[in-house]
């Protein structure tokens, strides 16, 4: 398996933080900031992303998935609070059903189980764009479906935006498209009702990347999770931060 970088901070019940597809462990930045308050924060580049090692060529959510158990095991002990942000939030959903001894509870936030066949198609293209103009024309693409045109507009947003860019077009374009070949086949239709830890699902209100009724099919196959929405975009938890970490640190209480 690839090396995976990864940091800890804080002190308290164990919050592992897995990022969205063309990020690394720097979108949890201020969300982090928050948790550490109260928990030991673990985050994590996926392979092939940030520092960590590139892994194969071929990937999919699953490997992903046995890949963070395996940093979890080695790096803390006793039951994690899983914590996944679009494509972390995959890995999240199916963590809980491949190594349930590990985890306490997952918060999916602006995720999918399963696409059809027009989403499949975008994740083609979204491919095609990788491959044949490089991820420049894939930041082009994201980073307007990652915010709100609000948030988007904001000078003091700027810098932030420029580093999130700097991370999405320091990825292997060929890497990127084994992801997105990865996250466009995922159906989790008869895993999820395997899920026996408690769930929160966050959807983001202007979420175009992840509509809120993804967020509600996650909800509804898991028996007993809760739904929560954020006013943002795909990216809630840059977008919205001190929101989404009470959301995590506030069901994290009740559980």
């Amino acid at each position: 398996m690839p090396q995976l970088n990864f940091t800890k901070e804080g002190s308290g019940p164990t919050i592992v933080l897995a990022h969205a597809l063309g990020c690394d462990l720097g979108v949890w930045d201020e969300v982090t900031q928050q948790l550490k308050k109260g928990f030991t924060v673990l985050r994590y580049d996926h392979r092939a992303h940030g520092k960590s090692g590139p892994g194969a060529g071929r990937v999919t959510i699953e490997e992903l998935a046995d890949e963070a158990a395996e940093l979890i095991r080695s790096e803390t002990s006793g039951e994690v609070h899983f914590v996944g942000l679009s494509m972390g939030g995959m890995v999240a959903q199916q963590i809980a059903v491949r190594h349930p001894e590990i985890i306490n509870s997952i918060v999916v936030a602006n995720s999918s189980s399963r696409y059809d066949e027009t989403s499949r198609g975008m994740w083609r293209s979204r491919i095609e764009t990788a491959l044949n103009l490089g991820m420049g024309a894939i930041a082009d693409s994201v980073m307007p479906r990652w915010f709100t045109r609000s948030w988007r507009d904001n000078p003091a947003h700027n810098a932030r935006m420029a580093q999130l860019r700097t991370t999405v077009e320091a990825m292997n374009p060929k890497s990127y498209a084994a992801f997105c070949e990865a996250i466009s086949g995922i159906d989790f239709f008869a895993t999820n009702p395997l899920v026996g830890c408690p769930t929160l699902v966050i959807a983001g209100t202007q979420d175009e990347v992840a509509p809120i009724e993804m967020s509600r099919a996650i909800c509804n196959a898991i028996s007993g999770a809760e739904l929560a929405t954020i006013s943002a975009a795909h990216l809630s938890a840059v977008e919205q931060p001190e929101e989404f970490a009470g959301l995590v640190a506030g069901f994290i209480s009740r559980i």
